[in-house]
């Protein structure tokens, strides 16, 4: 019996940079290190939203040698510890008959062999006596499934992986799904990520100001905002919004944008680095294309922004930009047009 611990869900700017790596990613050097390749066009992700709950973060696990247990985002409580992690334990040992039913469902369902594997459900036990400030803590304690998982717990080189949960709730018992209640959806292009930031901040305020699963229960109140989450080639990717008057956690608010300012600086982008110019540069870095180094990639970008500066300053003061707003995003597209050319 091993706690199967639910990943930390981090914020926007954390998932923006793991997916990038994950994006550029083409494998090991000699040394195992890892190589990345930057002229890699990112895609554009669909993400879900679900409410996030304030409460605690419980797990149901189950395999054949240990039956059920329960567990805290930390701690592993038998069903006999009654009371244990705020009556979490208590709910579950009441109930154990349809979560011991449930698992065995999803065993067959997907082919899991739970003599080998461990399965868990995770959710937040929210309501009455948990937490304090919100809608939802204002109704009886319940589970609000948001996850199911797969794991191998003593196999360091086995990848846990997730399953779809949208079956998992009995309204009778006091178990509810988060997927039945207000969900959302956005596209994210991560060649540009900050143009979604407006928009999920919108969606957070809407949540913190009426709790949607709150409200659909019966009572009315703030919430404390919404879990975006996204499945790319075999990795799941989380992030979280909170509303900036959820006073009752710490809260990372999350920035808006100028949506006309980056559509411009996109642009003015497009429009300045060609490949006439990066040619340019390279012809300029290097006396002959056997000379191509990517180990001098950094000398070409500089000769780009520079020319940039010199030639087009009047463009940038037409659309009331400065050089530190665009020298990222030149940098980026130069740098893929670059290692683009290298390989023809």
């Amino acid at each position: 019996m091993k706690c199967i611990k639910f990943p930390k869900i981090v914020q926007f700017r954390n998932v923006i940079s793991s997916l990038s790596r994950q994006f550029t990613y083409v494998g090991l050097d000699e040394n195992g290190d890892a190589i990345y390749d930057g002229s890699k066009p990112k895609p554009t992700l669909t993400f879900k939203g679900s409410v996030k709950l304030h409460g605690t973060n419980a797990g149901i696990s189950y395999n054949d040698a240990d039956g059920v247990w329960v567990q805290s985002r930390e701690n592993v409580y038998t069903l006999d510890q009654l009371g244990s992690h705020m009556g979490f334990t208590s709910f579950v040992n009441t109930r154990k008959d349809l979560f011991e039913l449930w698992f065995k469902q999803i065993a067959k369902e997907h082919d899991i062999d739970t003599s080998i594997y461990s399965i868990t459900i995770f959710g937040e036990w929210a309501g009455v006596g948990i937490q304090k400030g919100v809608a939802i803590s204002q109704l009886e304690k319940a589970l609000y499934v948001f996850g199911l998982k797969v794991s191998k717990p003593n196999d360091v080189d086995f990848r846990s992986y997730w399953l779809d949960h949208n079956d998992l709730s009995s309204v009778e018992n006091g178990i509810y799904n988060v997927l039945d209640f207000e969900t959302y959806e956005i596209d994210i292009d991560f060649n540009m990520p900050q143009l979604v930031q407006n928009k999920l901040g919108e969606i957070t305020l809407a949540v913190e100001a009426e709790c949607p699963i709150a409200k659909a229960l019966g009572v009315s109140g703030i919430g404390e905002g919404v879990v975006w989450s996204c499945d790319y080639e075999g990795v799941r990717h989380s992030f979280k919004v909170k509303g900036e008057k959820h006073s009752v956690s710490k809260v990372t608010k999350l920035a808006s944008v100028d949506v006309e300012k980056l559509n411009t600086i996109n642009e003015f982008v497009d429009y300045a680095v060609t490949q006439a110019r990066v040619d340019q540069a390279m012809a300029t870095v290097f006396s002959s294309p056997e000379e191509y180094d990517r180990n001098k990639t950094g000398d070409v970008i500089r000769w780009i922004i520079s020319d940039i500066m010199a030639e087009e300053s009047d463009v940038l003061k037409e659309n009331n930009l400065l050089s530190k707003d665009v020298n990222k995003y030149i940098s980026n597209k130069a740098r893929q047009l670059f290692f683009k050319a290298m390989e023809l």
